[in-house]
C-alpha cells in the first residue's frame, strides 16, 4: 500500500481519493522546517559553543584551561617556535653585552686620551733633555779634542823622499868590508809609508842570465810574480834585486865579466847601494864566485861565506833551494813520533883537501889555521865518534869515507856522500844528525853544511852542529837553539853524554820547532824569497804589508720580512749573562801599532815568540794594559789610579767580563740550498745581544730565489757569493767581518740566546782558543794502528766542532793562507773535515785544547733536513782525514781535556749514565 501511495504521489496525486494539493502543501512545510532547522543549528550552535568554552577558560584552576588566548612563554612550548625563541633571547643577550663593552671602551678611550696627552708632554720634555745632552756631549767632545791636541804632538805622514839618480853626496865607508846599514844603505829611498817596494831585474836581459840554472831561474820568476812587495816602477823602489846563481859550470862567466855586468845595471848608481845580489844553491856543490867580485855596497844573500866576505847585519845567509819547482810531499816526510829512532846519531862524509874550489885563491897552511886552536879538531872528532860506535852503548852510524864518489866541496869541508834519497833514508832512522863544520874557521858557512841542515830538518833528525863559529841560515832572526844543538868542537868527548841526557819532551819540542822552521823558511822558493825580503824589511823597520782579506761579493736580496722572536730562543728565564746592550753594531778596534815598532819589539817577536808565532810579528792575544793603569814610582808593578775600577763591586750578570770593555761578534753561517732552514735560523738570531752582523756564505752556484724575503733581525745580513762549493769557505777572512770574535754556526744549529751569550763570555776569557758547544775526541785504534774520530758522549774531548763555536779571526787568516794547502785540498776532496782541520791548526799553534761550553742539549734543529753528517761515509772520511792531517803535521797536535765551562744557573740535565763526569765551573 505504501508503494502504491508513493507511486500515486509521484504521478500527480491521483488515486486514493484524488487529493494532490495535500501532498504539495505537506512538501512545502517540510522544506521550510528543514531550512529553519539548518539555520538554527548554524547560528546558535557556535554561539552556545563559544559561551561554553569561554565559561570553562574562566575557571579558577588555570591548569585546567584548555582553550583561550595563550602567553608568550606558553606559545614557545610549541616545537616549531622554540628555535625562533632561542634566537631572539640570544640576540637580546648579545646586544646587552655589546652595549656594556661599548661603555667600557669609551671609558678606556677616555683614559688613553689622557695618557696620550701625558706622553706628548713627556716627549716634549725628553726632546728638551736630549737636546741638552747633545749640547753637553758636543761640548765634552770639543773639550776632549782640545785636551788631546794639547797633550799630543801633531803628527803627519813624512814627505816621501826620492833621491836623484846619481847619489854623489852619499858618504863612502872606509872599507867595503865595513858596510853596515847605517853607512851602506840609503834610508831615504825607504820611507815608513813606502810599503817597501822592491824592484827585481830580469836576468835574461843580461849576458850572465843564460848561465843560470833553469830550474832556479824559473822558480825565482814565479815567486817574484806573486810577491806583494815587487814593483815594476824602479824609480820608487827601496831595494833592487838581481839573481846571479846558481850558475851552470860549463858556461859560467869569468869573475871580471860578471863584475862588469853588475856594475852596468841601470840602477847600480856607481856603488850598488840598496841592491841585493842573490846566489841560490840547488845542489850540494859550493859556488862562491862572488868572493873575487867587487860588489860595492850591495848586500849579498847566498849559502857560502868566508869571514872576510861576510858582513854581519848586512849580508844574509840563505838556505839551499832544493824544492825549486815542487811542493814538499807530506806523505814522504816521516812522523815526529816515536821520539827515539834506530840510531842515536849518524854522520856520513869525507874530507878531501885537494878538490877544486871556486875560491880562486891559494892560502898557506899557516893562514888557514891562524887564530885557531893548536891543531885541527877533525882528527879528534873522528877518533871520538868511532870509539862511541865501537862501544855498542847506543846504535850510532858514522862513516868518514864515502862508498861512492863524494860531492865537490871547499878545502877542509866535509863532502856529502851518496845521493840525496840515500841520505834521507839514513836520517829518517836517526834521532840526531851530526853536522861537522869546516876545519877552516874562516869559512863561516858553506853550501854543504846548509844542505846537511836542510835535509836533517826535513826528515825530523835534530841537527847537532859541531862548531860554534858557524853562521846558520837566517841566524839573526831565528833562535836556532830551539831546534838544534850547537856545540863547540872541543866538547866532542861530551857529545855522547849530552845527547843521551836530553829528555823525550825536549827532543819532541826541538823536532817540532825544526819542522816548523823548515816549512816556513826553507821548503819552497816562495818561502826563501819571502824570508829574505822580511829580514831586510825588519832591519830597516818598515812595517809589513797587511795580510789580504777575501773580498766579499754580495748577493742582492730583499729584507722586508719582520722577524719574530722565538720564545724558546730568547727566554733566558732567571739567567742574565751580561749588561743590556743598546748600541748599534760597531767594529773591533783596528791594530794601531804599525809605526811604533821598537828594537825591543823586534827582538821579542823574532827571538822570544814561542814556536809557530814566528810567522807573524804580533799575535792578537797579548794582554792589553788598562788605560787607567799607570806605573807609580820605581816599583816593579803598577796599580790603577783611583778607587777600584774593576775587581769587586760587579756581579756576574752586571759585567760582560774580559779585558776588552766593549765588543761584539760576527755570525758566519755556511749554507747550501736550504732556504727554509736558513730563514728559520736567521729569525732565531733576532734580538741576540752583542751581534754585529751576520755573514751568510752562500756555497751554492745557484742563487737564492728572487722572491725570497729575508728576515729583518735588527743587524745587517750580508749574503756572500763564493767561487766554488767548498767547506773551506767557512773560514775565509772576509773583509765584511769587522770583529775579532767570529761565531761559526751551521744553518741547522739550534742554540738559545743565553747559550750563545755565555759562550761569547767564555771566549772573551780565552781568546786564543776555540770555544764551542759540540765536543768530539780522537782515539787510537790499537788493532789497525791508526787514529779514529769519535762522536760518542764522553767526559773527555779534544775537539770542538765549528758548527757552533767561537774563534778569533786571526785563525781565519792562518787557515786560508798559512796552513798547508794539502789539508784544504783534502777538505775539498771529501767535502768534509774542515772543522777537524781548524782544531788541528789551533791546537798546533797554541798547544792547548779547545773549551767546551755546556748547552741545553738542543744543538741540532729538530725537523730540519738531513745534512752531510748523516751520510754513512761521513765517519769513515773523518777517520781518513785525521790520519792524513797527522802526516802533514808530523805528529798528533790534538790535546785531551776534561775541562768544560758551565754556568751554575743552567741546571743542566745530565743523562743517568754520565753522572760520573766531572763538571768544572
Amino acid at each position: 500500500e505504501l508503494m502504491t501511495g508513493y507511486t500515486m504521489l509521484r504521478n500527480g496525486g491521483v488515486g486514493n481519493g484524488g487529493q494532490p494539493w495535500v501532498l504539495r502543501w505537506s512538501s512545502r512545510i517540510r522544506l521550510t522546517w528543514l531550512s529553519f532547522t539548518l539555520f538554527v543549528i548554524l547560528v546558535f550552535f557556535p554561539l552556545i559553543a563559544h559561551y561554553y568554552l569561554t565559561t570553562i577558560d574562566d575557571a579558577d584552576d588555570a591548569g585546567k584551561r584548555i582553550f583561550g588566548p595563550r602567553t608568550g612563554s606558553e606559545l614557545c612550548e610549541v616545537k616549531h617556535v622554540q628555535d625562533l625563541c632561542r634566537i631572539r633571547e640570544s640576540v637580546s643577550e648579545e646586544l646587552l653585552q655589546l652595549e656594556a663593552k661599548r661603555q667600557e671602551l669609551n671609558s678606556e678611550i677616555a683614559k688613553l686620551n689622557l695618557k696620550i696627552e701625558a706622553c706628548k708632554k713627556s716627549i716634549e720634555n725628553a726632546k728638551q733633555d736630549l737636546l741638552q745632552l747633545k749640547n753637553v756631549i758636543s761640548q765634552t767632545e770639543h773639550s776632549y779634542k782640545e785636551l788631546m791636541a794639547q797633550n799630543q804632538p801633531k803628527l803627519s805622514l813624512p814627505i816621501r823622499l826620492l833621491p836623484d839618480k846619481d847619489d854623489v853626496t852619499f858618504p863612502l865607508p872606509k872599507s867595503i868590508r865595513n858596510c853596515r846599514l847605517h853607512n851602506c844603505f840609503d834610508y831615504s829611498r825607504c820611507p815608513l809609508t813606502s810599503g817597501f817596494p822592491v824592484y827585481v831585474y830580469n836576468s835574461d836581459d843580461y849576458p850572465f842570465g843564460s848561465s843560470l840554472d833553469p830550474l832556479i831561474k824559473q822558480a825565482f820568476e814565479v815567486t817574484v810574480r806573486t810577491n806583494v812587495y815587487v814593483t815594476e816602477n824602479a824609480n820608487i823602489a827601496c831595494v833592487y834585486i838581481i839573481l846571479v846563481g846558481e850558475m851552470q859550470e860549463p858556461v859560467m862567466p869569468k869573475p871580471t865579466e860578471l863584475e862588469q855586468q853588475l856594475h852596468s845595471l841601470p840602477y847600480w848608481r856607481t856603488d850598488g847601494h840598496n841592491h841585493l845580489i842573490i846566489n841560490l844553491s840547488r845542489k850540494s856543490e859550493t859556488q862562491n864566485f862572488i868572493y873575487n867580485i867587487s860588489t860595492g855596497r850591495a848586500m849579498i844573500a847566498q849559502s857560502t861565506f868566508y869571514d872576510a866576505q861576510y858582513r854581519p847585519g848586512f849580508d844574509i845567509v840563505v838556505s839551499p833551494l832544493v824544492h825549486a819547482m815542487s811542493e814538499p810531499n807530506f806523505l814522504e816526510i816521516p812522523p815526529q813520533v816515536p821520539v827515539k829512532r834506530k840510531y842515536l846519531f849518524s854522520f856520513q862524509g869525507e874530507k878531501i883537501e885537494s878538490l877544486r874550489s871556486s875560491l880562486q885563491e891559494v892560502r898557506s897552511f899557516e893562514e888557514e889555521i891562524e887564530g885557531n886552536a893548536p891543531a885541527d879538531y877533525d882528527d879528534r872528532i873522528i877518533t871520538t865518534l868511532k870509539a862511541v860506535q865501537d862501544s855498542k852503548l847506543d846504535f850510532v852510524l858514522v862513516e868518514f869515507t864515502c862508498k861512492n864518489q863524494p860531492k865537490a866541496s871547499l878545502p877542509t869541508e866535509w863532502a856529502l856522500c851518496g845521493e840525496r834519497d840515500d841520505r834521507l833514508e839514513l836520517l829518517k832512522l836517526s834521532t840526531f844528525a851530526l853536522i861537522i863544520t869546516p876545519g877552516d874557521t874562516h869559512l863561516v858557512i858553506s853550501a854543504g853544511c846548509a844542505m846537511r841542515l836542510f835535509e836533517a830538518l826535513e826528515v825530523g833528525a835534530i841537527p847537532v852542529v859541531l862548531g860554534e863559529q858557524v853562521q846558520l841560515p837566517y841566524n839573526d832572526v831565528i833562535r836556532w837553539n830551539e831546534a838544534a844543538l850547537i856545540i863547540p868542537k872541543p866538547r866532542i868527548t861530551e857529545v855522547h853524554f849530552l845527547l843521551r841526557s836530553i829528555s823525550d819532551n825536549d827532543l819532541l819540542a826541538m823536532r817540532r820547532q825544526g819542522r816548523f822552521l823548515w816549512e816556513t823558511y826553507f821548503s819552497t822558493s816562495d818561502n826563501v824569497f819571502s824570508t829574505v825580503l822580511a829580514i831586510i824589511r825588519t832591519r830597516i823597520q818598515i812595517p809589513a804589508a797587511p795580510i789580504r782579506e777575501e773580498t766579499a761579493v754580495e748577493i742582492p736580496h730583499r729584507s722586508g720580512k719582520a722577524a719574530g722572536t722565538d720564545p724558546n730562543m730568547a727566554d733566558n728565564g732567571d739567567l742574565d749573562l751580561g749588561p743590556v746592550e743598546t748600541e748599534p753594531p760597531y767594529a773591533s778596534p783596528k791594530y794601531l801599532r804599525n809605526f811604533t815598532l821598537t828594537a825591543m819589539d823586534i827582538y821579542r817577536n823574532w827571538n822570544s815568540a814561542p814556536g809557530p808565532f814566528h810567522l807573524f810579528p804580533y799575535t792578537p792575544f797579548d794582554p792589553v794594559l788598562p788605560s787607567e793603569a799607570k806605573f807609580l814610582g820605581s816599583g816593579t808593578g803598577f796599580r790603577p789610579i783611583g778607587g777600584g775600577a774593576g775587581g769587586s763591586g760587579k756581579e756576574f750578570q752586571a759585567a760582560l767580563g774580559g779585558n776588552v770593555p766593549r765588543e761584539q761578534f760576527t755570525v758566519v753561517m755556511l749554507t747550501y740550498e736550504r732556504e727554509e732552514v736558513l730563514m728559520n735560523s736567521l729569525e732565531r738570531l733576532n734580538g741576540l745581544p752583542y751581534l754585529n752582523k751576520v755573514v751568510v756564505v752562500w756555497n751554492s752556484p745557484k742563487l737564492p730565489s728572487e722572491d725570497l724575503l729575508w728576515p729583518d733581525i735588527g743587524v745587517p745580513i750580508m749574503v756572500v757569493r763564493t767561487e766554488k762549493n767548498s767547506l773551506n769557505n767557512r773560514f775565509l777572512p772576509w773583509d765584511e767581518i769587522e770583529t775579532e770574535a767570529i761565531l761559526s754556526i751551521d744553518d741547522d744549529a739550534h742554540l738559545r740566546h743565553d747559550e750563545i751569550m755565555f759562550g761569547f763570555r767564555v771566549w772573551r776569557e780565552a781568546r786564543d782558543r776555540i770555544v764551542g758547544f759540540p765536543g768530539r775526541y780522537h782515539a787510537w785504534d790499537i788493532p789497525h794502528q791508526s787514529w779514529l774520530y769519535n762522536s760518542n758522549y764522553s767526559c773527555e774531548l779534544s775537539m770542538v766542532l765549528t758548527g757552533a763555536a767561537f774563534f778569533h779571526k786571526y785563525y781565519a787568516y792562518l787557515y786560508s793562507y798559512v796552513m798547508p794547502q794539502a789539508i784544504r785540498d783534502m777538505v775539498d776532496e771529501y767535502i768534509n773535515c774542515e772543522d777537524i782541520a781548524m782544531n788541528f791548526l789551533v791546537s798546533h799553534l797554541t798547544r792547548k785544547p779547545p773549551i767546551k761550553v755546556t748547552s741545553r742539549w738542543t744543538f741540532r734543529c729538530p725537523g730540519c733536513p738531513q745534512a752531510l753528517s748523516h751520510d754513512d761515509s761521513h765517519f769513515h772520511e773523518r777517520h781518513k782525514c785525521i790520519n792524513f792531517f797527522v802526516k802533514v803535521y808530523g805528529y798528533m797536535p790534538l790535546l785531551y781535556t776534561q775541562f768544560r765551562v758551565d754556568s751554575v744557573l743552567f741546571k743542566t740535565r745530565l743523562p743517568h749514565d754520565k753522572t760520573k763526569c766531572f763538571k768544572f765551573i
